[in-house]
């Protein structure tokens, strides 16, 4: 079966280098489509086998343009492959290798319209991480299907129906902080996104990127440390179960539970090579 992988971004060249090689290791080079939100040449020099879309820069109605977008290009990408994986250029999608032979595995043996993975915070290079409920994200789907706020818009007949699957041993690796030296550059984008004139731009998270940053991490290090299994156990068991199913919306996403703990990534993770 084939499989995809697509991500929109602005800047951002560390982050996006991982996901490059990251994904691009796992379901070729060539399977991989980044959504180049303005002409950037150093997109071409740094994922030299991915297509690459450019799009124009605009900022009105960004999340919902941006959803909207890429919703549009998920569809169309799944009329050549089996799957389509979407996230954002700084989040990539891992795989147990003591449970799945790889991540094309991983994907393509679940009996299910949509997946779910388990989100972690990484900080850091020395493999410091925290599971978190708001990234739990809805990361791949085998139909179109608009991905929203984290998670799938479904007819609201089938809101309290639809299947909410969270394979054990899929991931979401968060790399915002995991490079704390590229850290304040990254805000420095969002806070000129987020304080720009354009109607429905970013909220506070983006206007105020670096205060925002600061309440995480000191949230982070004020958490107690398990180990990874133990970890990983509570935080599957938390959050794999009992989606939200949101009626305004007519959205199925994880809950956005906050976990008081965090841990230390296993060995395995290091085949990433952040």
């Amino acid at each position: 079966m084939k499989v995809s992988a697509i991500t929109m971004v602005y800047k951002d060249y560390w982050a996006l280098s991982q996901w490059y090689n990251h994904h691009g290791r796992q379901l070729g080079y060539e399977n991989l489509f980044i959504v180049a939100h303005g002409r950037d040449d150093r997109f071409s020099e740094l994922c030299p086998k991915a297509s690459i879309i450019t799009v124009p820069r605009k900022l009105d109605n960004f999340d919902r343009n941006r959803g909207a977008m890429l919703n549009s290009f998920q569809a169309g990408l799944l009329q050549s492959y089996d799957w389509v994986i979407r996230t954002d250029a700084d989040e990539l999608i891992c795989h147990d290798p003591n449970r799945y032979g790889g991540l094309i595995e991983a994907i393509t043996t679940q009996d299910a319209p949509v997946l779910t993975a388990l989100g972690a915070d990484l900080v850091g290079l020395d493999g410091d991480a925290a599971f978190s409920g708001h990234y739990s994200k809805a990361v791949a789907s085998r139909r179109p299907i608009e991905f929203v706020l984290h998670g799938v818009k479904v007819a609201p007949r089938r809101l309290n129906a639809f299947p909410f699957t969270m394979p054990q041993g899929l991931y979401l690796a968060h790399l915002k902080y995991a490079n704390l030296g590229v850290l304040d550059e990254v805000n420095e984008t969002r806070i000129a996104v987020g304080s720009s004139d354009e109607p429905g731009r970013p909220g506070d998270g983006w206007r105020k990127a670096d205060e925002d940053a600061k309440r995480f991490l000191d949230t982070f290090w004020s958490k107690s440390e398990l180990p990874w299994e133990t970890a990983e156990a509570e935080a599957y068991r938390t959050l794999s179960v009992k989606p939200s199913r949101n009626e305004k919306h007519s959205v199925v996403k994880t809950r956005a539970l906050k976990l008081s703990f965090r841990t230390k990534l296993p060995a395995w993770f290091a085949d990433l090579r952040i």
